[in-house]
């Protein structure tokens, strides 16, 4: 597998020879996690799924930032503690991507438990000399890494020339940024420089490092964090460590809302508990993984719309699949283990879900065209449904189950509804079909047999 990398602007070989190390930088827990968020995770959700599903063993840490200056004036505005507000959003955070059937995280480190291992990292950059304290805090002097920017392919004397005049005149230069915060309002430490909190950029760094080590394969997040974010941790990092931090750098895209950014201001953030109480998991996922990955990706109505009707499609297919019964079939095996190869090759060049999915959408479309020319047969239903799991677990895709009395119910009611057409007792046969819509089941004829599909709700359909 190939990434392109956004340090070096080129692609760079995952090193899959032992456990792959991932960091991701996740939410600051101040409010609800929104559609910007989810496309992050879910990519990097793939990602991994598709690595394990090689057999490749993965460590993932995602951090919570837990002590932020947004969380303490949401705790002032609330009447609440740092703590309170971070708790609250964790926990919904954790509701939130279970719901889109997000694996769970190897780690989920906070910056509030690792206080010491931040402040034994900056007494070793201040040791080193590339950081120092003021009345205000301890800062990180940026004109001591050499290398400040590369990341984000900024100069030093360009953001030298439009930074803005800080309001700490104690900074030996405006582009020094803090590492520790004097402070005393509450959460607070002790620290060798006196009571405060962390900075923002110095969690992550000490985190990752904690639990991947100097050197690690992937740190990811989204595009917006390339520069200062990213691009502070690089310089702290290498600085304090003396080597490189990490191997790949690897950025997804923003959503923007019917061609605008997110803003509270103009009020069209959408929450993922919005999204996924509308529209359901599989469709969230399958827009989020529509485009590149490292290209944004604009939430529309109307694309979600589109991902539905794929995802009605992919339904069918998943009940052809268990309802052939048929000797009648076509050899299928070939076209299958090219369409899992297309699919393979697209992750592997770049993680290009787009192409993926279409490969996915192929096996779809097939298995239904035979479904539909009574071609589909038990042999061929045997090696579609092996591939088409394979892929709707890295895709993190799920038919929704149905339990064994459910499905007897649903035979049944499928019986008696034949047994009243052959009767010619259309009244009691289509009341029995107003009862199968209302469960959301719909049935599919075939010559000589009529088979059944659950639907997933799907509230905005309604």
């Amino acid at each position: 597998m190939k990434l392109l990398d956004t340090l070096s602007k080129a692609e760079q070989e995952v090193d899959i020879s032992k456990k792959v190390k991932i960091y991701l930088c996740g939410v600051t827990v101040y409010d609800e996690s929104h559609i910007g968020h989810a496309r992050t995770i879910i990519v990097f959700d793939v990602l991994r799924k598709y690595l394990e599903n090689k057999g490749i063993e993965i460590e993932f840490i995602q951090n919570f930032t837990d002590v932020d200056d947004k969380i303490i004036n949401r705790a002032k505005t609330e009447n609440k503690t740092a703590e309170e507000i971070s708790t609250k959003y964790i926990e919904n955070y954790f509701n939130d991507f279970d719901g889109l059937n997000v694996k769970r995280a190897t780690n989920y480190p906070k910056a509030t438990e690792h206080i010491e291992d931040i402040i034994n990292f900056i007494k070793k950059l201040i040791e080193k000399d590339i950081a120092y304290a003021t009345k205000n805090g301890v800062y990180f002097s940026v004109s001591k890494f050499s290398e400040y920017g590369k990341l984000s392919k900024k100069k030093i004397d360009e953001l030298q020339s439009g930074a803005r005049i800080d309001i700490d005149e104690q900074k030996k230069d405006p582009l020094d940024f803090a590492v520790w915060k004097l402070s005393d309002v509450s959460p607070t430490w002790d620290s060798p420089w006196g009571k405060g909190r962390p900075g923002w950029h110095i969690e992550c760094s000490v985190m990752s490092i904690k639990y991947l080590g100097e050197n690690f394969d992937i740190h990811g997040g989204g595009r917006d964090l390339i520069f200062p974010h990213h691009e502070n941790e690089i310089a702290q990092s290498e600085s304090c460590t003396g080597v490189q931090f990490a191997k790949i750098w690897m950025h997804v895209g923003m959503v923007t809302i019917d061609g605008e950014k997110m803003s509270k201001s103009i009020g069209n953030v959408k929450s993922i508990k919005y999204v996924l109480e509308n529209w359901g998991p599989n469709i969230i996922r399958l827009f989020c993984l529509s485009g590149h990955y490292s290209k944004p990706i604009d939430y529309s109505e109307e694309l979600l719309k589109e991902n539905l009707t794929k995802w009605r499609q992919v339904e069918t297919c998943h009940y052809e699949l268990i309802h052939a019964n048929s000797e009648n079939s076509d050899e299928i095996g070939e076209f299958v283990t090219k369409t899992g190869i297309e699919f393979d090759t697209a992750l592997n060049s770049d993680f290009n879900t787009h192409l993926a999915l279409s490969a996915f959408f192929q096996l779809v479309k097939e298995t239904n065209r035979l479904a539909a020319e009574e071609k589909l047969g038990i042999n061929n239903s045997k090696i579609i449904k092996e591939e088409l799991k394979r892929m709707l677990e890295i895709l993190g895709l799920e038919i929704p189950k149905i339990t064994d009395s459910q499905k007897e119910e649903i035979d049944k009611l499928i019986i008696d509804r034949e047994k009243a057409r052959n009767e010619k007792q259309f009244e009691d046969a289509d009341k029995i079909r107003d009862k199968l819509n209302e469960m959301n089941i719909e049935l599919i004829d075939h010559k000589g047999k009529t088979i059944w599909m659950r639907k997933e709700i799907i509230n905005a359909e309604k």
